[in-house]
């Protein structure tokens, strides 16, 4: 059985995060995680299996939900551009291939991205708080989300401080999230969404993965997302589905939606669609969308087109014949 959070209305929150203590008191009160229970709950919903016509439906909704990501030193224009164009036409010989939700680059190739993009309604997203370490001081933290903001993002992925997390000084990752959240306002109101990446690998137990993932949506992230994909093991499906049990309660708690990604090993249209089940078995169907489900993992794409080509044509083309990334 799934234990639901849901006594904590929203007017409280400003008194749960007016101290350390009574922040810790309310993370540390939530229930714990059935460890053996999540696991075997998760593999279980992995196993499912959907029709042929249900398969088409959801790897197109996959395509949609890919954030392409570049995040190397050795980034140039040239290869964001020829990203930002993939993420346009997955596809060149299909023209029925959706686009992908976003591209994902440092922010100082926003600039690059954003114009290569144009309208396409491919978002832009930027890394920033000193991706992907988050070791920095507040005040370059806030300048490097400030800059990729003006620079065009649409979205900022920050990660959190893991080494205030897991000594306890949760409000101050609180205040740090809603400080990035203020830099993410642009002169005229309008915000880039922000989506905060836990680093699940390092965070080490569920619990933590609950208590990360209310901390977040309280201090009001946009989305909660679980690593940076430089840090092993990434994204898993038990600690996804922790996190959509996470975003199911709280819109339950307040009213208010917060999306979830998963990033990092994910490869296979297989994977995906075991993601995209778990989502409509624990959220619900209203996460069944890019605007509050995205997969952070770029060689995903390439496997999905080629799942998709199959079904279209009957025929399976190889990995060389799409792009590389």
């Amino acid at each position: 059985m799934l234990v639901r959070v849901t006594s904590t209305p929203t007017a409280t929150f400003d008194d749960i995060t007016s101290s350390n203590s009574s922040l810790r008191r309310f993370l540390h009160g939530l229930p714990g995680v059935d460890q053996v229970g999540a696991e075997a709950r998760a593999a279980s919903l992995g196993t499912r299996s959907i029709k042929t016509s249900a398969k088409e439906y959801a790897i197109d909704l996959a395509i949609r939900m890919v954030d392409l990501t570049t995040l190397e030193g050795a980034d140039t224009a040239g290869k964001v551009r020829a990203l930002a164009n993939k993420a346009i036409r997955p596809d060149p010989a299909d023209s029925s291939c959706p686009s992908a939700a976003a591209v994902c680059v440092y922010p100082d190739m926003v600039g690059v991205a954003k114009e290569t993009l144009g309208d396409s309604g491919v978002k832009v997203a930027a890394v920033a708080t000193a991706f992907p370490s988050g070791r920095a001081a507040r005040d370059i933290k806030l300048a490097d989300t400030h800059d990729a903001v003006e620079a065009g993002a649409d979205e900022i992925d920050m990660v959190i401080d893991r080494g205030a997390f897991l000594s306890g000084r949760y409000l101050d990752v609180h205040d740090e999230i809603r400080a990035v959240k203020q830099a993410c306002t642009r002169p005229d109101g309008t915000s880039a969404h922000l989506k905060v990446i836990f680093e699940t690998g390092e965070l080490a137990t569920y619990d933590n993965v609950r208590r990360a993932s209310w901390l977040a949506m309280m201090a009001g992230g946009h989305f909660i997302k679980t690593s940076t994909g430089k840090v092993q093991p990434a994204a898993t499906l038990p600690v996804t589905m922790i996190m959509l049990e996470a975003v199911r309660d709280f819109r339950e708690a307040t009213g208010q939606m917060v999306g979830v990604k998963p990033a990092g090993g994910i490869r296979s249209a297989k994977d995906a669609i075991k993601y995209l089940v778990t989502v409509n078995e624990v959220a619900g169907p209203d996460w069944l969308d890019p605007d509050w489900f995205r997969f952070g993992a770029s060689s995903l794409l390439n496997d999905l087109l080629m799942q998709r080509t199959k079904m279209t044509t009957g025929r399976y083309s190889g990995p060389d014949y799409f792009t590389l990334d």
